[in-house]
């Protein structure tokens, strides 16, 4: 991994760290709400780029060491959020990048598909939905966990456990659930957040979508990775999802929920490299 970069894009100061070759084609991590880029993990991101690709993953407002608003007062939307991803692009010197939107991020990914189609280079949206409110609903038991009440930021302990209980239930009973690795992640990401208590933000920033259209707009090659026991987005968000997209490949990883398990790494990796292949129609 290069070191963490500090880069000022507009008005907020972004946290940005890359492996591999930049000459190799680029992939543009977005992680969802509240998760900074750690949890794109290094080893990950260390294969795509012995894969041969160039790896860009960055905290998001709000996350990590990246520029936060007051807790509860963001003053930003999703579309900030797509224009933050452009101007990355724009500071390393790429034309364009194959955008990963994971989550919530798969809106942020939507945007810049419909919107700045000449930045994108293919898009994969993963663990994410359409949003068609028809869809299966979040599993109760995440539901109970997800509106729990978050101890003081600046009782480390008590957050950290506080978050390993949350992301135990993204993982929807999955049986790679490792609570010392995930417990390890929760450690840094408390350890180098600015503001504990903004991360929540996400969760009360308005999600317009692209000005330009929606999921049948989408003129790039497009991949959807899901969990077979997502817990956040049933399996059926997934099928909603590739059918709404004009041409899209889907991969079904067994045995996952919201979270990416080691145990699926490979399977994801070369879904992605794949992906990240194709040249745009």
């Amino acid at each position: 991994m290069n070191p963490e970069t500090m880069m000022a894009v507009g008005d907020v100061e972004l946290c940005v760290q890359t492996v591999g070759d930049p000459r190799d084609p680029a992939i543009l991590l977005i992680h969802g709400a509240a998760a900074s880029m750690i949890w794109w993990e290094d080893e990950l991101c260390e294969r795509l780029g012995a894969a041969g690709r160039y790896v860009i993953r960055y905290d998001q407002r709000d996350t990590g060491r990246s520029t936060n608003d007051p807790a509860g007062h963001p003053a930003y939307d999703m579309k900030d959020l797509a224009g933050d991803a452009i101007g990355i692009l724009d500071v390393l010197g790429l034309e364009r990048a194959h955008v990963v939107g994971r989550s919530m991020s798969g809106g942020t990914a939507l945007i810049l598909a419909v919107d700045h189609p000449d930045r994108v280079e293919t898009v994969t949206f993963m663990a994410t939905t359409t949003g068609d409110p028809n869809l299966p609903p979040p599993t109760p038991e995440f539901m109970s966990a997800a509106n729990g009440t978050a101890p003081d930021p600046a009782d480390h302990d008590a957050w950290v456990d506080y978050i390993v209980r949350v992301i135990r239930t993204y993982w929807g009973g999955s049986p790679f659930f490792d609570e010392g690795h995930v417990r390890a992640l929760a450690e840094l990401d408390a350890s180098r957040t600015r503001e504990l208590a903004s991360t929540d933000n996400h969760f009360a920033i308005d999600t317009p979508g692209p000005v330009g259209g929606g999921f049948g707009d989408v003129s790039m090659p497009a991949l959807v990775v899901h969990g077979d026991i997502d817990p956040v987005f049933p399996l059926p968000h997934a099928f909603a999802l590739r059918d709404a997209l004009p041409a899209a490949e889907l991969v079904v990883l067994e045995q996952t929920g919201h979270e990416l398990p080691v145990e699926r790494w490979g399977e994801f990796v070369e879904a992605l490299v794949a992906q990240t292949g194709r040249a745009r129609r």
